[in-house]
């Protein structure tokens, strides 16, 4: 009987470990939504953490207490969609906020009074959340978007994106803080 030479041995050992982990990861429910879509470039992420939803400001697309996956850093090397659900790091809240992209670089945005509030219009649209509803903003809603609105021309800038919640009456969103840098949207929600 012959032995195997130790190194072969352990070269052996390490491949089957190999294979057994990257089985287990790319049949794991839990990563398999960030895989199933090819033209996604899965480099640039720094980390992936499940967080559990505190706040109701997207009832209707993702509820309180429900756990999504936040992958940090996927704007490095992804293109920012809009109706992206993404992190932003909000400078005045100790915790990033989960908010989702409806303006993008380049889009022409606006607002128009009705008997109930203020729609935003983009690209000469009424913005919808995900339950199909109308935007409607309170008066100070109105006049934080509507300095951006006089100051760019109505033209969403280079490098900024307006976001919102999914709730008709906003949240803690653009209405609030104004457009945002990209610098600031930290990584892309998954949820299911």
């Amino acid at each position: 009987m012959t032995t195997m030479n130790p190194k072969i041995f352990v070269v052996f050992i390490v491949l089957i470990l190999c294979s057994v982990a990257f089985s287990l990861f790319y049949n794991n429910p839990k990563t398999t939504t960030i895989l199933e879509n090819p033209t996604q470039n899965l480099t640039c992420i720094t980390k992936i953490e499940e967080k559990t939803v505190r706040g109701t400001s997207l009832t209707g697309l993702i509820e309180n207490g429900e756990t999504v996956k936040i992958l940090y850093g996927y704007y490095n090397c992804n293109e920012i969609k809009r109706n992206d659900v993404v992190v932003y790091d909000y400078a005045g809240n100790d915790n990033s906020i989960i908010k989702i992209i409806k303006a993008l670089p380049g889009d022409k945005f606006s607002l128009e009074k009705t008997s109930e509030g203020w729609n935003i219009l983009i690209n000469d649209e009424i913005a919808k959340n995900f339950n199909n509803q109308y935007y409607v903003l309170s008066e100070s809603g109105y006049k934080m978007l509507s300095l951006y609105e006089k100051d760019y021309k109505g033209i969403i800038p280079q490098n900024t994106y307006l976001i919102l919640g999914n709730l008709a009456d906003g949240s803690l969103d653009s209405t609030k803080f104004g457009l945002v840098d990209k610098s600031d949207i930290i990584g892309k929600v998954e949820f299911s």
